[in-house]
């Protein structure tokens, strides 16, 4: 009878000995399984997580240089802006009648032979400064403007 047993298959065995046998033995080597995926899985997390140990300095670093490099390119593009502007003042600088006409505007000069007049409006000089921005009064004005200022400052700080 041994001789028997052993020409049967195990699929066979299970059908004589039950349903009931047969979900235990296929319970006991699904657990089997499960024992040796936990420790694959284990090894796996070990790895992913040493990986990303590994990786994170280089890729806080290589985020850190890209945005150092953004930053010098915004500069970069700054500073040809400027150089375009410099450029096309100094264009201008070079033309004569540009430069005449600032001249007239903001230093109120005159050529030789013309006749300049300044008209008093009758108001103290504290009324006039209030009712003009500085931008509108000539710089000599701003300056000796600023020369009372300081003056009137200093008499009132010298009387206390």
């Amino acid at each position: 009878m041994p001789a028997d047993r052993d020409r049967f298959s195990t699929a066979t065995r299970l059908k004589a000995l039950g349903e009931h046998a047969a979900a235990r033995v296929y319970r006991a080597r699904v657990k089997r399984r499960r024992g040796r995926l936990t420790g694959r899985a284990a090894l796996l997390a070990l790895v992913v997580c040493s990986l990303v140990v590994a990786l994170a300095y280089p890729m806080r670093q290589y985020i850190s240089q890209r945005s150092d490099i953004a930053d010098q390119r915004g500069e970069a593009q700054q500073a040809r802006d400027d150089v375009k502007k410099l450029r096309e003042q100094k264009a201008r600088l070079r033309d004569p009648a540009y430069t005449e006409r600032q001249a007239r505007e903001r230093l109120h000069f005159l050529m030789p032979g013309e006749t300049g007049y300044s008209v008093a409006d009758g108001r103290g000089a504290t009324e006039r400064s209030s009712h003009r921005s500085a931008a509108d009064s000539p710089w000599y004005s701003n300056l000796w403007d600023a020369v009372d200022t300081a003056d009137a400052a200093k008499a009132h700080s010298a009387r206390r």
